[in-house]
């Protein structure tokens, strides 16, 4: 049971910094993209078969 005085501190301070890392990376407005999947639906730029 001693092991648990180390792991619970350890995974709350992993959690910590993973959900402060996310909320870095949406005010850093990393997730925005308003016009890349509409164009991307119609371009064939992006066509997912290798041409031979």
């Amino acid at each position: 049971m001693e092991v648990l005085s180390y792991l619970i501190p350890i995974s709350l301070v992993l959690g910590g910094v993973g959900l402060l890392a996310f909320i870095y990376t949406v005010r850093s407005n990393q997730y925005d993209d308003p016009d890349g999947n509409s164009q991307r639906i119609l371009s064939d730029e992006w066509d997912d078969h290798p041409k031979p």
